[in-house]
């Protein structure tokens, strides 16, 4: 299977110099010239703001970070934010789990069925989780087939003039 095109900055070998002036000039021409912006409720949020500082550095770097990208990166952030908080609610109700299979002032029934209830909410929150980190990987496969589909949608420079064939006869 093919690799994806990479953007002519990080690419090092295999292209002559004119192709390689070609193709940034194509890759600059697929960009809106701004940069994406924090909206106020990642601003808000530090985990997601860390996440929105850490992919605004990545993708500064190979200079994607391009205002009509903004919205999914932050959507991504805030979701990566709500991952956080759903595994520390896990954690706390994996906590309490433990203290309560500890505590003996409980009777046997009682403590059964505060332990199927804790159960059944730590499944709750498993299953809250799970569907937060698909949608994860739904913006990063989109954001990553947008990146790959502008570098995909440069045309191949024209040649000036197609090769003859020798073996043909005119006549």
């Amino acid at each position: 299977m093919p690799r994806p095109r990479k953007p002519v900055q990080l690419m090092k070998k295999h292209m002559d110099n004119e192709t390689k002036e070609y193709r940034a000039k194509v890759e600059e021409s697929l960009l809106s010239g701004e940069c994406w912006h924090e909206y106020p409720e990642v601003k808000n949020n530090s985990t997601a703001h860390r996440f929105f500082k850490r992919i605004t550095d990545l993708y500064s770097r190979i200079e994607k970070n391009d205002a009509l990208t903004e919205p999914i990166i932050n959507r991504y952030c805030t979701i990566q934010a709500e991952c956080y908080d759903f595994e520390a609610k896990r954690s706390q109700f994996s906590a309490n789990l433990d203290s309560l299979v500890d505590n003996d002032t409980l009777e046997d029934k009682d403590k059964f069925k505060l332990e199927a209830e804790m159960q059944k909410s730590i499944l709750g929150v498993d299953s809250a989780i799970q569907a937060k980190r698909k949608m994860l990987l739904d913006i990063e496969r989109e954001t990553l087939m947008t990146l790959k589909a502008q570098l995909a949608s440069i045309p191949k420079p024209q040649k000036e003039e197609p090769k003859q064939n020798k073996f043909t006869v005119i006549g």
